[in-house]
C-alpha cells in the first residue's frame, strides 16, 4: 500500500471527513483490520483564509509549499490538497516537491465522465466559482461544459461557506438556500452538480435533491484509495 499525503486544515472539518472516508474505502477494499498508510500536515486557516481574501495567492503558496515538501520529506508518495479552491496555487507546490499531486478537480472529471454528464453546475467559494484554475481544468481534460450561479447567489454560498460550514455550523436556512439555488442551475440544463468546496458535503446530501450530486471531498478520497492500492 503506498503511503496517501494529506494536506488538510482547509479546513479541519472536511480534512476529518477525508480521513474518515479514505479509511471507510480502505476497509471496504481490503476488509480485515485494513487502514489507511496517511501522512498529514493540518495548516492554520485562519492564516490562509486572510491571505485568500486579500489576494495573497502567492504567500498562500508559498506556506502550502513548504507544507507539502514536509509531507514528502515524511515519505508520502502522492499528494492530496484537502479543499478545492487553493487547487489555484498547485503548479507553484508542484515545482516544489517530487511526488504527484493527485488533482480534485481532474478526480471529478473523470467520475463525471463515467456518469455521461456533459454539462454540470459548480458550487463552491467565489474563488473556485469566479476564477478558471478549476473550470477550465474541467472544459479542457474533459470536454464538460460547467456552469455557476449568479453572482449573488454565489455571494450567498460563499458567506454560507466561510461563516457556517467551515465552523461546523449546520444550518437548515442555509441548506434552503443552496437547494434553491441547485434548482435554478437545473433550470439552466445542468445534468448534475458538482459540490466544488469540500464542506458542503456537510450541508447537502444527495437525498436531498432529485439531481445528481458529486461531492468532491469522497470522489477525491476514493481516489486516492484506488492509487494507494495500485500496483
Amino acid at each position: 500500500m503506498k503511503t496517501i499525503g494529506l494536506l488538510g486544515g482547509m479546513s479541519w472539518e472536511s480534512t476529518v471527513l477525508y480521513y474518515k472516508q479514505i479509511n471507510e474505502e480502505i476497509k471496504i477494499q481490503l476488509g480485515s483490520l485494513h487502514s489507511a498508510k496517511v501522512v498529514l500536515y493540518s495548516v492554520d486557516f485562519e492564516e490562509i483564509e486572510k491571505l485568500q481574501h486579500s489576494k495573497n495567492w502567492n504567500k498562500a503558496a508559498e506556506i502550502l509549499s513548504i507544507a507539502a515538501k514536509n509531507i514528502e520529506i515524511a515519505s508520502a508518495d502522492f499528494l492530496l490538497i484537502c479543499t478545492n479552491t487553493m487547487h489555484k496555487v498547485v503548479p507553484t507546490i508542484e515545482k516544489n516537491i517530487k511526488i504527484p499531486i493527485l488533482h480534485i478537480a481532474d478526480a471529478t472529471g473523470k467520475v463525471l465522465q463515467e456518469n455521461s454528464i456533459k454539462k454540470v453546475g459548480l458550487l463552491g467559494t467565489a474563488f473556485t466559482m469566479k476564477e478558471e484554475f478549476y473550470k477550465n481544468r474541467i472544459k479542457s481534460n474533459f470536454n464538460i461544459e460547467v456552469i455557476v450561479p449568479n453572482e449573488e447567489e454565489i455571494n450567498i454560498i460563499h458567506k454560507i461557506i466561510y461563516e457556517e460550514l467551515c465552523l461546523g455550523i449546520i444550518k437548515e436556512a442555509s441548506k434552503k438556500q443552496y437547494l434553491k439555488i441547485i434548482d435554478n442551475l437545473v433550470l439552466k440544463g445542468v445534468q448534475g452538480v458538482i459540490l466544488g468546496c469540500t464542506e458542503i458535503g456537510m450541508l447537502i446530501k444527495q437525498e436531498d435533491t432529485k439531481v445528481k450530486l458529486f461531492d468532491t471531498t469522497l470522489i477525491h478520497a476514493k481516489e486516492a484509495v484506488k492509487e494507494a492500492l495500485k500496483d
